[in-house]
């Protein structure tokens, strides 16, 4: 996806910061909303569709990631947080709420346009259908490695882009080890404890979506000393 075709949702209830991510993000070829609250953000997302929403953490009402839990539960719209707490315990929980990524503030506008575009680049493309797909079984659960989806029988599993992402990193490779550490790279993201423990924290997200019992995986599995592996039936 490229960025001329992306439109973006800016949530920040500070009329400065938003209006100047809104004019930075349009000179580099997005088209951009921006709400100014969680209230006006849910009423523009009733309307319309965006390939992306940047959320301010700390807003007055509803903060930005009681709407992201929110989001989620219907949402599978890619979510980069904007929060001015830069301690890891704050950023896993913006990514246990369904977060994308994360940005401490204050940062440089061009590492936000990075970012984004690594987001956008992340989410799967599923225009390519002609060809025959193939499937992947975990139980009662199917995926078709060609259009990214998840199913269980006749219902569809939302995926987030990450955890989009994740699969098709892991079905590539079925029952072969995956380090973190590459997950890390291949997620796109900076290299360190940090992104290695979200990468484990978006691994416990999928497999509540596909274990049977989470806390005993059978298909998403850990192996010791080398990462995790994807082990379908």
């Amino acid at each position: 996806m490229g960025t001329m075709d992306s439109h973006l949702l800016i949530v920040d209830d500070d009329e400065r910061i938003r209006e100047l991510l809104k004019k930075f993000l349009m000179r580099n070829g997005f088209l951009v909303t921006a709400a100014r609250d969680a209230e006006h953000a849910r009423r523009l997302l009733d309307g319309l569709d965006f390939d992306l929403i940047v959320l301010d953490v700390m807003m007055p009402g509803e903060d930005g990631l009681s709407l992201t839990r929110s989001l989620r539960e219907t949402r599978t719209t890619p979510i980069l947080l904007l929060t001015a707490r830069g301690e890891t315990e704050n950023r896993i929980a913006g990514l246990e709420a369904g977060a994308d990524d994360y940005l401490p503030k204050p940062f440089e506008p061009k590492e936000l346009l990075l970012r984004i575009n690594a987001i956008l680049r992340r989410v799967p493309d599923t225009s390519a259908q002609d060809s025959v797909p193939k499937i992947l079984h975990l139980g009662p659960i199917r995926y078709d490695i060609e259009r990214g989806e998840m199913w269980r029988g006749d219902e569809p599993i939302r995926l987030t882009g990450t955890e989009s992402q994740l699969m098709r990193i892991f079905s590539a490779r079925p029952n072969e080890p995956v380090s973190r550490t590459r997950l890390v790279e291949e997620l796109g993201r900076d290299r360190g404890q940090a992104q290695e423990r979200a990468v484990d924290v978006q691994i416990t997200r999928l497999r509540r979506k596909i274990e049977p019992d989470p806390r005993q995986p059978r298909y998403l599995q850990t192996v010791r000393g080398e990462g995790y592996m994807l082990a379908p039936d």
